[in-house]
């Protein structure tokens, strides 16, 4: 076999393998880091165009659905109190009530984050037509009957300053008084060495018999179960959290009726009372740098129009039955919120206010200066995949080419073997013999 026929031949067998093989090597490959170039310039594009229309419009829908969860989650309660009614007047009975209603809560530990099953109501009391504990159940255990007090007057209730037996007196058969939440006041210093805010929601109804009002049943509600429908809440993100970042600007709170905020990030700036049972003032223009000093911020939306004039006048919407979305500028940063009215109305939440509203908030500049970071993260990562890609191909087309080198001279010695040497070269014949 000349040395001609047989290079023509690899050359031959050379270029059907690239065309079998490595093209379609290439082709595929050249997909898949254009696919990964693509995804890193989406995904910044996508995090750059953040909070347009659409995405103001999605956080405006996600308030209103958790303003209808907290509306939802509200009549339940009041149901729970008037099923409690019709309990056998023991202390067994009503523990055993509240052993059935529960919640769960992701809670920090020193362990970890942990699931804790915890009681939907920390107090129930049965109370005499003169304000008398009967019966009470306190953290889950009975209250010994000498530990049992009058609750008529409000500096015997546990926060020193309840009138829910005067309130619930006056109700029709079937209603139900619910407080405002009530707790202790958690100070900034408080907070950040780890202290959150506890605190109750007190529902209350009057008790008849044929002869007329024969007392006054309660339950005390956890408001940590109030408070996580928005606590665990970033509004442009699906996912939930332990604990926002109010220093994100990325974040959801509560406001009740009076303009309150009952659920925040820090639990500084909600409504709560002194040990002596009186209010903690909320923060006014006037007051604003005095009550910062001493880190007591509590916040009553209605009275923020010298520092914030914005947020007064979502209020007024929101305590107007009316839902939406307000974009504005502060302090230099353009910020966006979502509001929603809970649409939970009661004697002492009534139309068009309910029970107050739901509020997200995001701070646009804070929120793209975090997306440049992450789009950052994004680029970097598919520009190492992209050169993993190529280096991948590289490698791929060098032993493929060997291989083709191989399989080819292997498939010439095969041919040799076979074909005898006078047919490579016939004899010649002359026409004319």
């Amino acid at each position: 076999m000349t040395e001609s026929i047989k290079g023509s031949r690899l050359l031959t067998v050379a270029r059907l393998f690239f065309l079998l093989v490595i093209i379609p090597l290439l082709l595929i490959a050249s997909l898949i880091a254009f696919s990964i170039f693509n995804l890193g310039g989406l995904s910044k594009t996508g995090t750059m165009t953040a909070l347009d229309q659409k995405a103001q419009q999605e956080i405006s829908v996600r308030a209103a659905d958790t303003a209808q969860n907290v509306a939802d989650f509200l009549r339940e309660r009041q149901k729970d109190v008037l099923i409690a009614t019709i309990l056998p007047a023991s202390p067994q009975a009503y523990k055993q009530f509240l052993d059935t209603k529960t919640y769960d809560l992701w809670v920090k530990k020193d362990t970890g984050i942990v699931k804790e099953q915890l009681p939907l109501y920390v107090e129930a009391s049965l109370i005499d037509t003169a304000g008398n504990e009967l019966i009470k159940i306190k953290n889950g255990a009975i209250v010994p009957r000498d530990q049992l007090v009058n609750v008529s007057d409000p500096a015997n209730t546990t926060y020193k300053s309840e009138d829910y037996f005067v309130k619930a007196r006056e109700l029709n058969k079937g209603d139900v008084y619910i407080s405002p939440v009530t707790g202790w006041y958690v100070n900034k210093a408080e907070f950040e060495q780890g202290k959150r805010f506890e605190g109750i929601v007190r529902m209350a109804t009057p008790l008849f018999d044929k002869q007329g009002f024969t007392g006054v049943l309660t339950l005390a509600l956890d408001v940590r179960a109030l408070a996580r429908f928005t606590d665990n809440i970033i509004p442009t993100e699906a996912a939930h959290v332990i604990e926002a970042d109010s220093a994100t600007g990325n974040y959801a709170y509560l406001i009740d009726n009076r303009g309150f905020v009952i659920s925040h990030p820090d639990d500084y700036h909600i409504a709560g009372l002194y040990k002596d049972g009186t209010q903690v003032p909320p923060v006014t223009q006037a007051t604003y740098e005095e009550m910062k000093k001493k880190g007591e911020e509590v916040l009553n939306l209605n009275q923020l129009g010298g520092v914030d004039p914005a947020l007064p006048e979502v209020a007024r919407e929101a305590a107007a039955g009316k839902s939406g979305i307000k974009t504005y500028q502060f302090e230099g940063h353009t910020k966006i919120v979502a509001y929603a009215p809970v649409p939970f109305y009661s004697t002492d939440y009534p139309k068009p206010a309910g029970f107050g509203w739901v509020g997200m908030s995001v701070d646009v500049e804070k929120f793209l200066e975090q997306a440049k970071i992450e789009s950052g993260k994004i680029e970097k990562e598919a520009q190492v995949w992209l050169t993993t890609i190529i280096l991948i191909i590289f490698g791929a087309m060098v032993i493929l080419f060997t291989i083709a080198v191989i399989l080819s001279r292997g498939i010439n010695r095969s041919i040799a073997s076979e074909v005898p040497p006078e047919a490579m070269n016939p004899p010649k014949y002359d026409d004319e013999d």
